[in-house]
């Protein structure tokens, strides 16, 4: 794999471009990315080699063996009208909810098309992307930016898909925490900077493997103590069954048929 081509450069494609240029003392692949999020595409261009902003989203395709296609799920129709693939391409859907037979239909290719749901951690190769289906080349390209974990069907891709959409209701968590802590005279950038200390240090206990979650969350506590009050107070059995159907309805939705126009996450 020696071409790289990204069509819409936002957040995730920005993390898959530094993610490939953070050193591992191997052979760094040719990128090519579109004109979709200029800004972004030229300052890339900038701080990297091998880095090309193409003229227009054609350019991208011609030019790259994999084909990276990170646009915004109610935009992909308008980005992707027109576009020739070849069918020895390999393109891989970074787009929530738009399953693979939406985008072979967009697309009109015979070309293996591989979903992945990388995180902007790829770009500190600190994450795992799932992938359906398993395919070599995918498949090594995300084991360079932390790992892949290729999944039997898009039923359980989606079920990945719903897990990944909790990651700003926990920055909206964090978010309520410091307003909290604001709200009885601590100084906003005082509780800002323990919340993000308190649970950066959380974070660094997920990597103990050895530990299975639920017994992580008992080592935090004390018996009788404060954590064990607020968790048994607050994230009581109605407050999980609440997040359980929340969870439940956005599977439900991830697993019809995407229309033109709807919501990404």
């Amino acid at each position: 794999m020696q071409r790289i081509g990204i069509i819409g450069v936002g957040e995730i494609g920005r993390a898959i471009v530094e993610g490939l240029r953070s050193g591992d003392g191997g052979a760094s692949p040719e990128v090519f990315l579109s004109p979709r999020g200029a800004r972004t595409a030229a300052e890339l261009a900038g701080r990297f080699e091998g880095i090309r902003v193409c003229a227009d989203n054609q350019e991208v395709v011609d030019r790259s063996e994999v084909v990276v296609i990170a646009v915004r799920r109610q935009d992909h129709h308008e980005a992707l009208a027109g576009l020739t693939v070849d069918d020895d391409r390999t393109v891989v859907n970074v787009m929530a909810g738009v399953s693979t037979h939406d985008l072979r239909r967009a697309l009109a290719t015979g070309a293996p098309i591989v979903r992945a749901i990388p995180l902007p951690a790829v770009r500190e190769r600190g994450a795992v992307t799932v992938t359906h289906p398993s395919h070599p080349v995918v498949d090594a390209l995300f084991e360079r930016l932390g790992g892949a974990l290729p999944v039997a069907d898009e039923e359980a891709f989606n079920v990945f898909s719903a897990l990944t959409s909790t990651l700003t209701t926990h920055y909206a968590y964090l978010t309520t925490l410091t307003s909290w802590a604001a709200g009885h005279g601590i100084a906003p950038d005082a509780a800002d900077a323990y919340v993000r200390g308190l649970f950066q240090a959380a974070g660094r206990s997920l990597s103990d493997r050895t530990r299975p979650l639920h017994r992580l969350a008992a080592d935090h506590e004390t018996p009788g103590g404060s954590n064990e009050r607020l968790r048994t107070t607050w994230f009581d059995p109605a407050n999980a069954a609440a997040l359980t159907k929340a969870l439940e309805g956005l599977l439900a939705g991830l697993n019809q048929e995407p229309e033109s126009g709807s919501p990404s996450r």
